[in-house]
């Protein structure tokens, strides 16, 4: 990833500006995990068990579908993860723990638990607010190049 302007700014845009800790983009397509869940098994992303056991116990602790039109929903719930402005607070720190943590104990899906690991965080800290700026993914290519994975050159021959 190459960024597009000074990281000042972008800091003092996502974090400063809307007094926020944790900030990362909106998925470009997809904003509720149901969606996902159903891509990432379309694409065979990973093992279709695994995938139902993840988002089955999800289920069963509360996560529920987002619903744009519901004022007491939270926030969309898939992010575009590849850009991610944090301040390091007490909270930011736990939810990123909390977010590694899914992703070691089930798939390493990270789009997947992030919707559950925000609930989880919620609930965990009802008297202490977590402030997260989900902004949305024009905002993230229009400040930052992202480059996509690419294998190793292999050797020249002998």
């Amino acid at each position: 990833m190459r960024l597009q302007i000074d990281p000042m700014l972008i800091i003092d845009h996502f974090l400063w500006r809307t007094k926020s800790e944790y900030a990362i983009s909106n998925h470009y397509d997809r904003h509720c995990v149901w969606e996902e869940v159903l891509q990432n098994k379309r694409l065979n992303k990973y093992n279709h068990t695994a995938i139902d056991e993840q988002f089955t116990f999800y289920q069963s602790d509360g996560l529920t579908k987002f619903d744009p039109s519901d004022p007491n929903t939270p926030l969309p719930n898939v992010p575009e993860g590849s850009f991610i402005v944090r301040a390091h607070t007490p909270m930011s720190n736990l939810f990123s723990c909390l977010w590694f943590n899914e992703v070691d104990r089930f798939t390493s899906r990270d789009q997947l638990s992030f919707a559950y690991t925000y609930l989880k965080l919620r609930r965990m800290n009802l008297e202490r607010p977590f402030y997260l700026n989900m902004f949305k993914d024009c905002e993230r290519r229009s400040l930052a190049k992202l480059f996509r994975h690419r294998a190793a050159p292999s050797p020249p021959p002998p």
